[in-house]
């Protein structure tokens, strides 16, 4: 698309809100990339916004990895093998998705929203162990939700954080903060592999993206610096983000079925 003024800052201040979600919880932000392109920004074409997220996520999650890392908060084995698994399933999912009516692949994206926030209100009350790491019990189940995370990532174009970090403490019980930090390992893996496999059929809007990255790297400055401080009191902000997933699930089910 042909960017103007108005859809230039709308795409920076959209890439500002995924970066900081990413930032602060590792995930959950970047589904909201999708809907932000196609009815803030203006992309009218529901796979050149998926791919073109996937593009604008996967490198916001880079630069928020850099400074989780800085922090401490990256277990790297565990991520490395997480995200080898699921660059696998990125690759299948993203795939098929491409085949799939965009309209139709807008309403099932909604209806893994509302999921999203049913997951994240459950994730509040998992507890971590600071001695979790990669060994033979934990291998396995790495590499099978990294898989299943995967593609379904690839699927619908997205980073998947919100299914990465409780897949991560479920595989290795390791505390919340460090699932977040190595959660972006395979976001940027993710999404580094849909946007690939969009780009090869000329489904990424490189502007749009550039533009939000730009934004969503302010705003994972301060998602990482909000996350250090309320690493311990992230039921409320939980809470409050899956009401916004609700909303805008239902929002895009609305526009889905009523276009």
């Amino acid at each position: 698309m042909v960017l103007t003024l108005l859809p230039s800052v709308f795409s920076v201040l959209s890439g500002a809100v995924v970066g900081f979600s990413l930032g602060l919880v590792g995930g959950g932000g970047s589904i909201l990339a999708v809907p932000l392109l196609v009815y803030l920004v203006g992309v009218t074409e529901p796979h050149i916004a998926i791919g073109t997220s996937a593009a604008a996520v996967a490198l916001s999650a880079a630069g928020n990895l850099f400074n989780h890392s800085r922090a401490g908060n990256v277990r790297w084995p565990c991520a490395l093998v997480f995200a080898a698994a699921g660059v696998l399933g990125a690759t299948i999912g993203s795939t098929i998705g491409k085949s799939i009516d965009g309209q139709k692949l807008l309403a099932l994206f909604s209806l893994l929203m509302i999921v999203v926030g049913i997951l994240m209100l459950r994730r509040r009350k998992m507890e971590g162990d600071a001695d979790a790491k990669l060994d033979r019990q934990t291998l396995p189940w790495l590499a099978a939700i990294g898989l299943g995370a995967g593609i379904v990532a690839g699927f619908f174009g997205i980073g998947g954080g919100f299914l990465i970090v409780p897949g991560l403490i479920f595989a290795t019980r390791m505390p919340m903060i460090d699932a977040i930090g190595s959660s972006l390992v395979s976001v940027t893996a993710f999404g580094l592999t849909t946007a690939l496999n969009y780009t090869i059929s000329g489904l990424v809007d490189w502007p749009v993206a550039i533009l939000f990255v730009i934004g969503g790297l302010l705003g994972g400055v301060g998602g990482a610096r909000l996350a250090a401080v309320l690493s311990r009191q992230r039921g409320l902000l939980t809470i409050v983000f899956a009401g916004v997933i609700f909303a805008v699930a239902l929002y895009m089910l609305f526009r889905s079925f009523g276009s």
